[in-house]
């Protein structure tokens, strides 16, 4: 039963860094990379559909990104989904093909990135506590049901919390390595 909780609980900070990854990976550092327009959804015939889904995405050198959609009628649509994400893109569009410049960082918007990274990375430590908080529930009801004992109790939790030290302490690493990477010229 402790073992089971254990688990669960790895799982699931576990999961918390996997989306603090891709959540970082989202947050661009100046370089072009394929997976920038990962998150970006494009109305496709009543639906919102991910753009990887209607439309290739290529690197075309470091600040450029090349996008060619599969259905010609599509290009309008994908350049103004484009231009409407989060991340302050400029598409021009010609046909088929979409070419996506990325615009040098300025070190007011660096810092600007700096505080969302930071903010990013306080959500997932706040994660990894909600999911210690609930697995210490799970072992305090089984205690009270007694079964458990106590001394039980207290050895998985103190197994829950260096779990919990674990992950936070990786959640630091990726905000100090996202950090160094925005501040780089």
């Amino acid at each position: 039963m402790i073992e089971d909780i254990k688990k669960d609980a790895e799982t699931r900070m576990r999961k918390s860094i996997e989306s603090l990854k891709h959540d970082l990976a989202k947050m661009r550092t100046g370089r072009a990379h394929a997976g920038l327009l990962d998150h970006v959804m494009v109305p496709y015939y009543g639906s919102d559909m991910p753009l990887k889904q209607i439309a290739n995405v290529t690197v075309t050198d470091s600040r450029m990104l090349t996008v060619s959609v599969w259905e010609k009628n599509m290009g309008p649509v994908v350049e103004k989904a484009i231009r409407d994400c989060d991340l302050g893109l400029n598409p021009a569009g010609a046909g088929e093909v979409i070419r996506v410049p990325l615009p040098a960082l300025t070190e007011e918007r660096r810092r600007d990135m700096i505080k969302l990274v930071r903010a990013e990375a306080e959500n997932s430590r706040v994660s990894i506590r909600n999911i210690r908080r609930d697995a210490n529930q799970d072992l305090k009801d089984l205690l009270k049901e007694k079964e458990i004992s106590e001394d039980d109790e207290r050895r998985g939790q103190d197994d829950i919390q260096k779990l919990t030290n674990k992950y936070v302490a990786e959640v630091d690493k990726l905000l100090e390595e996202k950090e160094k990477d925005l501040m780089e010229i």
